[in-house]
């Protein structure tokens, strides 16, 4: 990803402005230039000598910034690498040495001048023409810096030299940073440049601006020679001054406080982010020397003891989650559009916060979540293991005080799961003049601070007992996301539990995105680490999982739980505002009423027949109300209708989809009983052009009977089987155990559908068999022993085959209902009308949406390195009609009753040496239960589900269901 020659140009162009342009030299502002590039995506060459591993012992070139590993030097270690090789592995240490020349303008001679370093894997040494700069920085997040004014030549070359270990001498650094559950690198990773300013400069401010109104900003000036003046001016998001306040500084002064006060500032938060900036200069008379301008937000953070957390005086729940600064071909090397998708996907699953796992990220990232509202745990890393106080003290530093400003930030958070160097808690205020709340990510009891337990991975019931008091609790780390299991599974019971407690401040899940890595020393291999890294809600290039969608709905701040329409349906639809700060009124809403695509046509989706806006309720936040929707007289006469509720600012917040009478209309459009006159001439005239060979079966090994049809079904039998046929479609039952043995199709290929119904759960024999014609069909009815009661099947002249069956199965079972065989090799897909896209278990049935949705077979599974989705295979959920494509041609089912699940073939949530979920018997099945799903951390598997909530406990069923099906084994069209 080398620059490009016209970005060689245009930064030759600018050091040249800068040369010989007079007026740069009298600027008042930092100036700055780029030595590397600015991103993965912008890169500048550099010189570069990796000392071991792959491509080292010489010199070449390498593009910075970038992880060294990335570019096909030296080699891979993932961060439990000691605990899954044991403590005889060792860690690649290679070194990398860089060096690049550069030039500084002239018209920076008498400034400051300062190289910056925003990240570097690990312990870097800088020397500009020989000399050092400073001693070793040791730390891989953090931006440093040294002074070179003394060091660099004007208008002239100078030369950089980085000498970068990847390994620290600082044990405590390799504790924190690199024994860790995530890739490690080497390299430069984040951009290098140099600063100048003036002789008499400001270093930094930090701001406090508090929700009252009341500004406060530290000011830290430099060399000034006597006294003068400092001045900040705040600015609306408009550009207008609301504000100017000023204080006099001294030649002795380091730091100065200005403060004032804003009347009724807008105010900061996930939901309303208002920023301001403040213009800070340093004014001698009627001289002004040097400014510097910050972005920041009025608001104020509070910890209530046994109470809950508070944001400008409201409290809040933090629907949460973790995330690395991580993409798959550069690894911890990104961009601010990476940054910037990450933050839209994460408002899009309707979150207002996450946590900077495990160390500082970008600051791109953080200037995104400021304006774009996202509530932000800022962590000191340390993962398990601390820093020693005398570097760990360096690092708070840096992290602060370039972070300071953000009010996105509302914790400090001072390491991982033990990796807490409490020494250390006190020195975020040094830095911080609005003085937040530090919080201990911990994995243990008792390691609670500031009021708030964030112990990681408590389940419901004992989430459940943390919440009774006294202490706030905030897990930083729950529903472990590993292969398709945590995340949203189990996340509605949860965020109710969550919503509903007093003591709960939210959560944050793990983790955000699957740390997949693309190797450079396996072609291109993604690698997650086998069990270590495939744990988020999207996929390493933000694929996204099915987890995903059904958070949208879970955390929605737009909160329906209206199921079905009642028969009754007025408009009216209950509502509960689940924002903090958002009146409903300031929100928008809309109705379609639409059709849905057939079976008989191609392709899939919808059409949208009617639509209309809805009077937006006045509701306050975290209060209840109603929706009224001003429908049609005629509504009932469409498929479904759709709700969609917007933000404030017009983003989609969640569209919620209903039937109108159930399945009804489906099985009237859809399953005829007579052969029409119309079909029937169709056919004799196929007939009468002759029936052609199909490639596969030569015509004269096709079963079916040519022969004119037959205007009434047919029935035949013999010691084996009985057989139901009507135009040109057989069905053979076998006559021992009732199931299905073979399906013939005059028109076409065999289709091999068989060896069903059978119960997925429970037991079932056959006791008798009867048969009898009618005017329209004829019939065959089948009792059972056992918890199968009865199955009756009836085949009408057209064709089409009825099932009613009922059953019911005693005790917990992790599904209910009934299965067929099909081969899993013959499918080519399927078109289905439903709740979805994505399939779903038990614990995780949020997030549908009714359509019509088409897929073509994929054998996408967790744990194996491919993120093509979305899944063929699945439970999927309100399933009213199904047609599948394969290889024998195509046969669809109707559902005359709603809530029916489809299982689509063999598939599992969870990777082991047993797979998880057990699987029912059977190919496709039609089910009134399916498991819930558990969660995996790395190798450690609970499939006891039943901990995750009620949603998670297995099926029960109270009493018998009855269920009607319909079975087509042709062409609809």
């Amino acid at each position: 990803m080398k620059i490009q020659s016209i970005r060689i140009k245009g930064l030759i162009a600018t050091l040249l402005l800068a040369l010989f342009n007079p007026s740069l030299a009298q600027t008042t502002q930092k100036e700055k230039l780029f030595l590397s590039g600015t991103d993965n995506e912008n890169t500048v060459t550099w010189d570069f000598f990796c000392t071991s591993g792959r491509k080292s012992g010489e010199w070449t070139t390498i593009e910075v910034p970038s992880h060294w590993e990335q570019q096909g030097f030296g080699e891979y270690d993932y961060g439990r690498d000691y605990r899954t090789y044991g403590k005889k592995h060792i860690y690649a240490d290679e070194t990398g040495i860089y060096k690049h020349n550069f030039v500084v303008p002239n018209s920076w001679e008498n400034k400051e001048i300062f190289i910056v370093f925003e990240g570097s894997m690990t312990d870097t040494e800088v020397k500009i023409n020989g000399q050092s700069a400073w001693p070793i920085h040791q730390g891989s997040f953090y931006r440093f810096r040294y002074n070179i004014s003394n060091k660099v030549k004007f208008g002239k070359e100078n030369e950089l030299e980085a000498t970068v270990h990847k390994v620290s001498a600082n044990a405590s650094v390799n504790h924190a940073e690199r024994y860790a559950d995530y890739w490690i690198f080497g390299g430069i990773f984040r951009p290098v440049y140099l600063e100048a300013v003036p002789e008499e400069f400001i270093d930094r401010v930090a701001v406090s601006a508090d929700a009252d109104g009341n500004f406060s900003v530290d000011v830290f000036p430099v060399n000034l020679k006597k006294k003068q003046t400092l001045k900040a001016e705040i600015f609306d998001a408009n550009g207008k001054t609301v504000q100017t306040c000023q204080e006099q500084a001294s030649a002795k002064d380091s730091l100065v406080t200005i403060s004032c006060k804003v009347d009724n500032p807008l105010l900061w938060t996930s939901e309303t982010p208002n920023l301001y900036s403040v213009k800070v200069s340093l004014v001698d008379g009627t001289e002004q020397k040097y400014e510097l301008t910050e972005k920041f937000g009025f608001r104020t953070i509070e910890i209530r003891e046994n109470d809950g957390v508070y944001v400008n005086g409201t409290k809040v729940k933090f629907k949460g989650i973790n995330r690395h600064v991580f993409w798959p071909e550069t690894g911890r090397c990104v961009n601010p559009s990476i940054d910037l998708l990450d933050v839209q996907l994460m408002k899009e699953m309707n979150m207002n916060a996450v946590r900077c796992a495990h160390y500082p990220p970008n600051k791109s990232f953080l200037e995104y979540c400021d304006s774009l509202g996202l509530y932000v745990l800022d962590e000191l890393a340390g993962w398990q293991n601390a820093y020693d106080t005398e570097v760990g003290s360096k690092l708070v530093r840096e992290m602060v005080i370039r972070d300071v400003n953000h009010p996105s930030i509302i914790f400090w958070s001072n390491g991982n799961e033990g990796g807490t160097n409490k020494e250390l808690d006190d020195d975020y205020a040094l830095y911080d003049p609005s003085n937040r709340p530090v919080i201990h990510a911990h994995h243990r009891p008792g390691n609670d601070y500031n009021g708030i337990d964030c112990n990681h991975y408590e389940n419901y019931y004992s989430s459940k007992k943390l919440l009774e008091g006294p202490l706030i609790y905030m897990p930083t780390e729950f529903l472990h996301g590993q292969d398709d299991g945590g995340m949203a599974a189990g996340l509605g019971d949860f965020w109710e539990l969550f919503w509903n407690s007093k003591l709960s401040a939210g959560g944050f899940l793990w983790v955000f995105s699957d740390e997949g890595l693309v190797r450079t020393d396996l072609n291109g291999f993604v690698d997650v680490n086998r069990v270590n890294a495939p744990d988020g809600v999207v996929g390493p290039h933000r694929e996204k999982e099915a987890s995903f969608y059904a958070m949208r709905e879970i955390f929605s701040p737009v909160k329906i739980d209206l199921e079905k329409l009642p028969k009754d349906f007025d408009g009216v639809i209950p509502v509960e505002n689940r924002f903090h700060f958002t009146n409903l009124e300031n929100c928008s809403f809309e109705w379609q009423l639409v059709n849905f695509t057939s079976p008989h046509n191609r392709g899939a989706g919808h059409q949208v027949m009617k639509s209309g806006e809805i009077e937006s309720p006045n509701i306050e936040p975290v209060k209840k109300g109603k929706l009224q929707l001003q429908l049609p007289v005629d509504y009932h006469n469409y498929g479904a209708l759709y709700l969609t509720a917007f933000d404030p600012s017009g983003n989609e917040i969640f569209s919620w989809s209903w039937k109108i009478e159930g399945n009804t209309k489906t099985v009237e459009q859809l399953v005829v009983t007579d052969l029409l006159a119309e079909e029937k001439q169709r056919r004799d005239e196929l007939r009468a052009a002759g029936i052609e060979e199909d490639n596969i079966l030569p015509i004269e090994q096709q079963q079916g009977d040519v022969s004119e049809e037959s205007s009434q079904v047919g029935f035949y039998e013999n010691d084996d089987v009985m057989v139901l046929k009507a135009s040109g479609i057989s069905v053979a039952f076998n006559k021992t155990d009732g199931t299905i043995q073979g399906i013939g199709n005059d028109m076409g290929l065999p289709i091999p559908f068989s060896n069903g119904p059978v119960l997925v759960s429970g037991e079932a024999q056959l006791t008798g068999i009867n048969h009898f014609p009618s005017t329209k069909s004829h019939v065959v009815e089948m009792t059972y022993s056992g918890d199968l009661k009865k199955v009756t099947w009836t085949m009408y002249k057209s064709g089409w085959l009825e099932m009613n069956y009922e059953y019911q199965v005693e005790g917990e079972q992790y599904f209910t209902g009934i299965s067929f065989d099909f081969p899993e090799s013959d499918v080519i897909g399927a078109k289905w009308l439903g709740n979805g896209s994505r399939h779903v278990w038990k614990n995780r049935l949020q997030g549908g949406k009714l359509d019509v949705f088409e897929r073509f077979y994929n054998n996408e599974l967790p744990a194996d390195n491919s993120w093509q989705y979305p899944e063929f295979k699945g439970y999927f959920s309100d399933i009213s009609w199904i047609e599948l494509n394969t290889d024998y041609g195509r046969f669809t089912v109707v559902a005359n009753e709603e809530d029916l699940f489809v299982r689509l073939f063999s598939f599992y949530g969870i990777s082991g040496p047993e797979n998880y979920p057990v699987q029912p018997v059977g190919d496709i099945s039609f089910l009134d239960g399916i498991p819930p799903i558990g969660t995996k951390l790395a190798m450690g598997i609970s499939n006891d589900t039943w901990n995750l909530g009620p949603a998670g406990e297995l099926n029960n069923m109270e009493k018998p269901v009855k269920r009607t099906l319909f079975f087509y084994f042709g062409l609809l069209n």
